[in-house]
């Protein structure tokens, strides 16, 4: 009696481990040939990394199944338990309705694709990053500070996200200037429009007919009438988030150099302050009374 125990009990433990053992290997050969063939063979490495997620749970769950069915005392419990299937199912459903939710939102998400693996997203928060794994409970999204924000399926799957990646990887950027009225408006859009067009990330999105046209490849308008100075935006293409905020970092940087040296000013805000040296005379009633208060005391 004791022995057929103890042989149940090694028996489970080796299933347990030899689930250990194969959802581990699975999931170092799935995450290999994700590496190595998803982009050689032109596949989505999105439904492969949902698959390598999976499989463990595939597989202990399988494992569970199998000890149930080969241990004579846990598969009658698995007889009764069957047997109260409503309540227990009731149960199980209340405790873990958040995991559900999570589970079909990561299958939603991997039937729909509203986004894949190496997408870049913006999402509420306004935080953008680059999506690293999806799971069966969360996405992993790595953002530009290289920290990871885990994001329970569920959640991520009814919010309002930004795509960069979707259908069309090419980003217009709004980069803006500020000049002043003194300064020649069509001297800085031009030297703004030269110093977009040289930078090696910007792409020209002009149609052939445009191009014969005249259609200038970066345009440029003035979209406000300040205070003290006269603002400009200038859109250019690039490929990519990465590559359109690069460029506009380095535009800001060109046009700052080229305003300098060709005389456009980028005005700040001026303040005038006035001192008032002389105090303000005090009234009459006033005087009189500080006149009498001077005499009583005499």
């Amino acid at each position: 009696m004791i022995w057929d125990r103890v042989k149940y009990i090694i028996l489970a433990i080796a299933v347990l481990t030899a689930a250990f053992i194969i959802s581990t290997l699975l999931r170092k050969a799935i995450s290999i040939f994700i590496l190595k063939y998803s982009k050689k063979i032109k596949a989505d490495p999105t439904n492969f990394s949902f698959l390598k997620n999976s499989i463990t749970f595939i597989i202990f769950t399988a494992g569970i199944i199998v000890i149930f069915y080969i241990i004579p005392s846990l598969r009658t419990f698995g007889k009764a338990l069957f047997a109260g299937v409503g309540i227990f199912a009731a149960f199980i459903g209340l405790a873990l309705q958040k995991t559900f939710s999570n589970l079909i939102s990561g299958l939603f998400i991997l039937m729909f694709k509203p986004f894949r693996i190496d997408d870049t997203l913006e999402l509420s928060n306004n935080r953008r990053g680059i999506v690293e794994e999806i799971t069966l409970r969360h996405t992993v999204v790595r953002d530009y500070e290289n920290r990871r924000i885990i994001i329970p399926n569920s959640i991520i799957g009814d919010d309002a996200i930004i795509n960069f990646n979707i259908s069309d990887k090419r980003i217009r950027k709004h980069i803006e200037f500020s000049i002043s009225y003194d300064s020649d408006i069509n001297k800085a859009i031009r030297i703004i429009q030269e110093e977009v067009e040289k930078h090696p990330l910007f792409i020209d999105v002009r149609k052939g007919s445009e191009r014969g046209e005249g259609v200038p490849a970066v345009l440029v308008r003035v979209i406000d009438l300040g205070d003290f100075s006269v603002k400009l935006r200038a859109y250019a293409w690039a490929l990519g988030n990465d590559n359109a905020f690069a460029m506009r970092c380095d535009v800001l940087k060109s046009v700052k150099e080229r305003f300098d040296r060709e005389g456009v000013e980028i005005p700040f805000p001026y303040r005038t302050v006035v001192y008032k040296h002389k105090l303000a005379k005090p009234l009459p009633e006033a005087k009189n009374s500080i006149e009498n208060d001077g005499s009583s005391d005499r």
